[in-house]
């Protein structure tokens, strides 16, 4: 079995659904903290999550860089509010200075008034349609040995060029959106296709619908894919559902005072990810063996929000239950963030890694 990718997420400062934000907005120590412990525990990436009021993704990005020596930024990034070729030069010069650790999620946005909040008034699947044009236009900069034009429907240019190239030729695209019209865009451009939290029987039909829209251009083997998942954990299975109940009468009593409510939508969530988080939420507390959805459906699913809950080798054996039906790559942040990725450094990552390597060995001797 190929390596097991682990992302992590580093927030401008701490806090979840279930506990309160510290300090300042952009609070330095704690950033500076989180990506060396993200970093000493096996994280690969760690991903800078972007929202209409909060601090610039790319200068957190920069700064985490300066703090680590391997960990790679994996930075939440808008198209539609900077122009395509500056932000080629932007990521390239980052990437520059991070010797090839820069790596992008490309959101497009899944509701309106996020996305009016800095100007945009498209509708979800013009966003989508601009999205394509945009990573087209990224990817154009960084391989052209020479200037070039460019006519779309979205963007015009003349004679661009950029002199400073990714270390490695290009920067990967990680890419999150699940309707129809993300899913054409993911299939073209995407070299990590992210999913939220469903049952294991979703994920494997999502990957192979995402997995075939990807053949029609030649790409099935090229796109990978990643899951994003709260896991709670503790020494006993009595013990982690204690801990996730602690959460949820935590985040019970936040409801509103958080950021992470603040940038919900009003109504229903209008993005196809959440309502599908939703939809699993309706079918119980906990679905499949371990998949727990009561976050979820308290926050409106308006992010990464089921979790898997149980002892480190419970949690271990469910995510290689993903990674059976095509996922490499494992997005994992807890609610009680930095000492739950110190936890995952310490009894999942590890874990995980080593019988995923087990099973690997087993079926090359079979």
């Amino acid at each position: 079995m190929s390596h097991i990718e682990f992302i992590g997420l580093v927030g401008n400062q701490e806090g979840s659904e279930a506990f309160p934000s510290q300090g300042p907005v952009v609070n330095k120590p704690y950033v500076s903290l989180a990506a060396r412990a993200h970093e000493s525990a096996g994280f690969d990436r760690v991903l800078l999550g972007y929202f209409s009021a909060a601090p610039d993704t790319l200068q957190l990005a920069s700064y985490v860089a300066h703090q680590t020596d391997r960990l790679s930024p994996l930075i939440a990034h808008r198209p539609g509010f900077t122009a395509p070729t500056l932000a080629a030069r932007t990521f390239a010069t980052l990437d520059q200075l991070s010797h090839g650790r820069v790596a992008i999620n490309v959101i497009t946005g899944g509701n309106d008034s996020e996305q009016q909040r800095d100007g945009d008034f498209l509708s979800h699947d013009e966003r989508y349609e601009r999205t394509g044009e945009y990573i087209e236009v990224l990817k154009k900069v960084w391989i052209s040995e020479r200037p070039f034009d460019h006519e779309g429907k979205h963007y015009r240019f003349t004679g661009a060029y950029s002199d400073v190239k990714p270390v490695n030729g290009s920067i990967p695209i990680y890419f999150s959106g699940s309707s129809d019209a993300a899913i054409r865009v993911a299939a073209r451009h995407a070299d990590v296709y992210m999913l939220w939290g469903e049952p294991v029987a979703q994920v494997r039909e999502v990957v192979q619908r995402v997995r075939a829209a990807a053949a029609e251009h030649g790409r099935d083997k090229h796109i990978r894919f990643s899951l994003s998942l709260r896991p709670v954990l503790a020494d006993t299975e009595e013990d982690a559902w204690n801990r996730a109940v602690e959460f949820l009468e935590r985040a019970k009593a936040l409801q509103g005072k958080t950021a992470w409510s603040r940038f919900r939508g009003p109504g229903a969530p209008q993005n196809v990810g959440s309502q599908r988080l939703l939809a699993v939420a309706a079918q119980g507390r906990v679905v499949d063996k371990r998949l727990w959805t009561e976050m979820a459906a308290l926050s409106g699913a308006g992010g990464n929000s089921t979790g898997l809950v149980g002892t480190p080798q419970q949690v271990a054996e469910s995510l290689l239950e993903y990674h059976d039906v095509g996922i490499d790559t494992f997005l994992v942040r807890g609610f009680d963030p930095l000492p739950d990725s110190v936890q995952y450094g310490r009894e999942l990552i590890p874990l995980t890694r080593a019988l995923a390597a087990q099973r690997g060995e087993k079926a090359r001797a079979a």
